[in-house]
Parts: C-alpha cells; structure tokens; sequence
C-alpha cells in the first residue's frame, strides 16, 4: 500500500496548531491543514506491511489495539496517495458513518497499533481520516442518501450521543423510519455538549451532519426525557417496534471529602456543558473562570478540555490533579507494540497553561483531602497530599497518603473530572431492564440485546466509559441486531 518505500523516504508530519497564546482568545478550532501533496506523501508511508494491526479493532491488555469500527486504512491511505479522493472517501465511507468527528476526537488507537510505529513515527493515520472527510464535504460528495424502500417498521433510539448517531444511521439505510430521543434542546450528545467548540465545532461540524441525517428523513426529537411522565416507557413501547438504548454513562464520579459542598464546587461536564450553552446562544456562562484560581482534580480527555476551557474565560491560575503517575516517554517493557502506548504526552490543554503560565498544570500522584471556603461558603482552598499506590488485603491497587507532603493551593472554582460510574438509572428501571455488577445495561457484545424483547442497548449505557469510537461500532452493531431482530435477517455490516 501506498508507496513501497515511503516510510524510508519520508518523515512523519502533522498540520501545525494555531500559537496556543494566539488560539486562547477565542473558540475556533486550533488545527491547521497540510498542502495536498504533503497529505499524499503522509498517505505514502503506508507500508506494504503484510498483516497490518491498524484496522484491527480488538482489545489487547484492556486498552483498544486498532481501529474499533474496521477503517480500511491501508487502502484509503493507498488511494490517496495515488491522488484518487473520492474513492479513498468511499472506502472511509463503508466502515464510518461520521469519520469527520472520529478524525477530530479519536485518540487515534490504529496509530498505536502502526506496523510503522513499532520502530518509527507511525503513519498520521487520524490526520489523513479527517482531510478525506473534509475533502468529502468541500467537494459536494457528502450527500443525503435516503433510503429506496421503507419496511413500515419503527424504531426509536435514546440518546443522540456517538453511539445513538451511528446506530439511528445504519437503522435509516435499512429502511426503518427511526425516531432520536434528546433531552437536550440539541441533538449530539457528548458530540455537542461533551466536547468543547475548539475540539469539535458544533455548527459547522456536528450541526451539519445533523441537517444530513435530517434530510434522509431521521427524526430528531429534543428536549425530552424518556422515562419519565413528560414521556413514559410504556408509551415508548407502544409507539415502536424496537428501541435502541444509547444512553451514556453520564453518572459523574464525586469526591466525598470535607467542603464538598461548597460553592464553587462543581462536576467537570456541568461546566463544558454550560460553556458550549453560552458558545451557541452567545450568552454568558453559568459557570465561568475568568479571574479564578481553578483546580481541576482528574486527568484524561476531560480534564484536559476544562483546563483549556479555563483559559479561554480568563483564569487567574489553573492546576489539574493527577492520582496517577507520570507516564514515561517511551514506552515501557511491559507495554510493548501493537498495545496502546502508554507515554507522556501533552495535549492541547497543557500546551496552552505552559504558554500562558510557564509550566505544565498537571501534579502527578496528588489527591486533595479537604475544599476550604469561607465564611459565605464559597471554595477558597484545597488541601492536598502525595500518594503512592499499593495491593490492600484483597489484592486491589489502591493509593496511600504520604505523610509530610500536606499541602494547602487557593482555589476559587474547583472542577471534578473523575470518570463516570456509569448510566442514570430511571429509564433503566422504567423499561425493567437487567444490570450487571457495574450498573451497566445487561447485554452481550455483538448482540446487544437486553432482558427486554425488542430493547437494545449500546454504547457507554452497556460498557460502561469508554472511546468515542467504540461507541460508533456499538451504535452500527446493535443497529445490525436491531435489524435482524425486526426483519429475520439482515444486510447492515
């Protein structure tokens, strides 16, 4: 694939960002794009490897080891560098329904997995996935696609995150007229509300692909809660043949520690959600950091998002607590290739408080004990303390306070960006639908199907919190059962 010495001839390259001091003033999304032929070249250093990992899209140590949903990588690298655009857009097409969002968002695990990168700078695989979209969408290529026939069969999907998308698209293309339930007053779930506009522009990126879903006659509708007496699971039921459940895992981890309760004190997502809110409406945040002290306890995407959002308002100083060690900057004996590289790295979010602030924001093996206020019980402090991390009695990795390392860092807006439990219950309990021993919806992967007839379910709801990407192949393979289940059989990969 691609040229057969590509790799030997040309470096790796990647578009550069905006200057973070520059991109902090405003919204706007911070990646710039590569010239046409450098994107060919890119495309070029696909090996002719044999048996690539890229596409392969299994779990290896617990962590995703190539692409969940089967991008045929080598061929629409190949495609590309052979200049043939529009077909290298029809194969991203036959395993990705939006790769316009996987290209932005997705951590990139096929990357991880490069043959390429068991030895060099893998291929920009994600970078390569994104310009093919967009290329896609400039040229007009990107069209409604109806369906010819329709089946009289209805279905609705819960929940119009990742995963909700991708399944109410695939149920479209078999012919079934299917109806996407939001209680936000937008469609797009972690898409829309999730992700910050820098990241993932919501109306140029996920309302346009909405407006497409729209015109092949999927029905969005919003501001309703399923489950409860606004919209009962009984009439659910009784409006649908099937119901694909696409709920998320929106049950936010808490820290129970002293001044929990204290204003100022808030849930990570309450915060980007709102922000995103003010973004669209061009109104004021409800929650804003302009001139506060910001510690953000809890690393990952999320965390990342809300240092990057502080700066934005305005912060006066931001810290982001990491219980977790630093990673190394290679990658470890056990942590060998095709696995995930588990590696430092700095991401959008941290480049722009060392440019702003002179230093990294993150303190590694650090969790805060106790949030101080004052005496009109807003959050004034944090006191925190350095872990290391040990087997308790029952075998479990567990982190251990060191004495002596007590500190005490101003903080006026505390944000808790600490994972997710897993989904809200209510719907769950309404359908009658069964768990398993993490709250999660009970349905086996690859069929989806819960206790329930009829009710699927998919996603973070049934997984539990997890890659975007996953949730588009949960989305397209509960669709596939949903299918099957209405019809006898079914067409839908």
């Amino acid at each position: 694939m691609g040229k057969p010495t590509g790799f030997m001839e040309y470096k790796r390259e990647l578009p550069e960002d905006r200057e973070p001091l520059e991109r902090i003033k405003d919204w706007n999304e911070f990646h710039l794009h590569l010239p046409e032929e450098t994107l060919r070249t890119q495309g070029a250093r696909c090996m002719d490897c044999g048996i690539p990992f890229c596409h392969t899209g299994k779990l290896v140590s617990g962590m995703a080891c190539g692409c969940p949903i089967n991008n045929l990588i080598p061929e629409f690298n190949d495609l590309l560098y052979r200049g043939l655009w529009r077909q290298a857009l029809d194969r991203l097409l036959r395993t990705s329904n939006f790769p316009e969002f996987t290209g932005r968002v997705c951590p990139a695990p096929c990357e991880g997995s490069c043959t390429l990168g068991a030895t060099e700078p893998a291929v920009t695989i994600k970078n390569i996935e994104v310009s093919i979209a967009e290329r896609g969408w400039q040229e007009g290529w990107i069209t409604p696609c109806p369906p010819k026939f329709r089946t009289g069969k209805k279905v609705a999907v819960i929940g119009s995150g990742p995963a909700g998308l991708s399944a109410a698209a695939q149920l479209n293309k078999a012919g079934h007229a299917v109806t996407v339930f939001e209680r936000a007053d937008l469609p797009g779930g972690l898409l829309m509300y999730g992700i910050p506009n820098m990241k993932l522009d919501k109306r140029e990126v996920v309302l346009r692909r909405i407006r497409l879903m729209e015109a092949e006659n999927i029905t969005f509708v919003c501001n309703t809660q399923v489950g409860s007496a606004e919209y009962p699971g009984e009439k659910l039921r009784s409006e649908f043949d099937a119901v694909v459940l696409a709920t998320g895992a929106t049950l936010p981890r808490d820290l129970a520690i002293e001044g929990r309760c204290l204003k100022g004190v808030h849930f990570a997502m309450d915060f980007l959600t709102a922000n995103t809110m003010a973004i669209l409406n061009n109104g004021a945040d409800s929650i804003s950091a302009q001139d506060q002290d910001v510690v953000i306890i809890g690393g990952g995407d999320t965390g990342t998002d809300c240092v990057a959002t502080s700066l934005r308002h305005g912060c006066r100083s931001v810290t982001q607590l990491e219980i977790m060690p630093r990673f190394p900057d290679t990658r470890a004996e056990d942590n060998p290739w095709p696995e995930w590289p588990k590696t430092h790295k700095t991401d959008y979010g941290q480049e722009e408080a060392a440019a702003k602030f002179g230093a990294d924001p993150r303190v590694f093996w650090t969790t805060a004990t106790k949030f101080e206020g004052d005496s009109e019980g807003r959050v004034t402090a944090v006191h925190i303390v350095e872990v290391t991390w040990g087997k308790n009695d029952q075998g479990h990795f567990v982190p251990t306070p060191v004495p002596g390392t007590e500190q005490v860092r101003p903080a006026t807006l505390v944000l808790l960006a600490m994972g997710f439990l897993g989904p809200e219950q209510e719907l769950i309990d309404r359908l009658g639908l069964e768990c398993d021993s993490r709250s999660n919806v009970k349905a086996e992967y690859g069929r989806y199907a819960t206790s329930v007839e009829g009710v699927f379910a998919a996603g973070d709801c049934r997984r539990g919190q997890s890659l975007v990407v996953w949730a588009f192949n949960e989305g397209r393979g509960a669709a596939r059962e949903c299918d099957r289940y209405l019809m006898g059989s079914t067409e839908l990969p």
